[in-house]
């Protein structure tokens, strides 16, 4: 089960419609009545959506004892394609017609002759998809947990994510949002009645006076302020050179974070390109201050994060707050149990959250833009990093 074991890498999505207090049966009896391989996938163009019990891609085996985790469900799903891909269709369509071609008179082939030969690599491709020799199957591990309202998809955000929303929404009766970095800032301000300041952040730029626009990679049919997520990863990188590794979150716990093992820049409009630097600390390396230097943008880090006596070793994309491979560090003699896991995965994601709302709060208060410019004196070199940097 891939929440259970090894690296975590995941999209969340907020859970609302979902009226029970606890998982019981009657969920276990729906993902057992929706598993995969229960609807025929030979249609040439058809494909199909179903449940796994997360153990293999053939396991439709449900219980409470087995899916039901720490008050979360955990299984996965399994998307079935059945296509003939376009270059063997394309491909097909051509000897039909160089056929018919040969065998006209003029060596030409009439429009009623271009039709035949469709339909007849039409019917060729039921026949073929009917032996399922170009079935593939891909599997993507779901966690709903309950306690945080939230699921947990494992995969980027996508068409397959799209298929297993769906199925998930028309199973369970449910509706799915997916949380980027403006969505949890505004769950955020909603709950702390400020939603009016962060409704009205525009994007800035930490290297000129000029208001900066949209982002080449902003998502236009969406209102929600990702550009936050490529901020927060500025502020961070300037809070870590200039002041200190350890600070308080909104909640008042403190985490301590260090960008490690990669980074990801791009410029913001598209001007010039994009930079990914891989080290032990990319943020000290030269090439690195040169990008955001020169206005590119984070849009990926490594991180490592202690909080709560617990650390992890993960890469955040900034806009969609997707986490990819995340690594939980134990004690040599800890046990831990699968309930342990599920609690350290909602350390995990609730900490990240706290960071990026720790980074909101600075920038709707008062003294935002004191703070503004000392990032910019720091990119321009004229801030000292702090005397314990390495």
């Amino acid at each position: 089960m891939p929440f259970l074991r090894g690296s975590l890498g995941f999209q969340r999505f907020s859970v609302s419609g979902f009226e029970d207090n606890t998982f019981g049966e009657e969920q276990i009896e729906l993902l057992s009545n929706n598993a995969a391989g229960r609807f025929e996938t030979a249609s040439a163009d058809n494909v199909s959506v179903g449940f796994l019990g997360g153990d293999h891609l053939f396991d439709t085996h449900f219980d409470l004892g087995k899916n039901l985790i720490n008050n979360a469900v955990h299984c996965s799903v399994r998307i079935d394609t059945n296509q003939i891909p376009s270059s063997i269709k394309a491909a097909w369509l051509q000897m039909e017609l160089a056929g018919l071609a040969k065998d006209s008179e003029t060596g030409v082939v009439t429009k009623a002759q271009r039709k035949e030969a469709k339909e007849a690599v039409e019917a060729r491709c039921d026949q073929e998809a009917a032996t399922g020799k170009y079935r593939k199957m891909q599997t993507f591990s779901l966690l709903w947990d309950l306690d945080q309202q939230l699921l947990y998809f494992g995969g980027s955000v996508g068409n397959a994510a799209r298929l297993c929303i769906d199925l998930l929404e028309r199973v369970f009766g449910i509706e799915l949002r997916h949380l980027g970095a403006g969505a949890i800032a505004n769950q955020w301000a909603i709950a702390n009645k400020v939603y009016g300041d962060v409704d009205d952040l525009q994007p800035i730029s930490f290297v000129s006076d000029l208001i900066a626009g949209d982002h080449n990679w902003s998502n236009e049919h969406s209102q929600q302020p990702d550009f936050l997520g490529n901020e927060f990863l500025v502020w961070l990188w300037w809070k870590l050179e200039t002041d200190t590794d350890t600070f308080a979150l909104v909640d008042e716990t403190e985490v301590t974070v260090m960008l490690a093992k990669t980074l990801s820049l791009e410029c913001p409009y598209g001007e010039s390109g994009k930079e990914t630097i891989s080290a032990e600390c990319p943020i000290k390396l030269p090439e690195a201050m040169k990008a955001i230097q020169s206005g590119k943008l984070p849009r990926k880090a490594g991180m490592t994060v202690i909080r709560e006596g617990r650390q992890f070793d993960l890469a955040l994309q900034a806009e969609s707050f997707g986490i990819s491979g995340a690594k939980i560090h134990l004690e040599d003699d800890e046990e831990f149990d699968d309930d342990d896991r599920i609690d350290a995965i909602r350390l995990l994601t609730d900490t990240t959250d706290l960071m990026l709302q720790t980074y909101v709060e600075r920038r709707i208060a008062d003294d935002w833009q004191q703070e503004h410019q000392a990032i910019r004196q720091w990119l321009t070199g004229k801030t000292k990093q702090r005397k314990n940097a390495a």
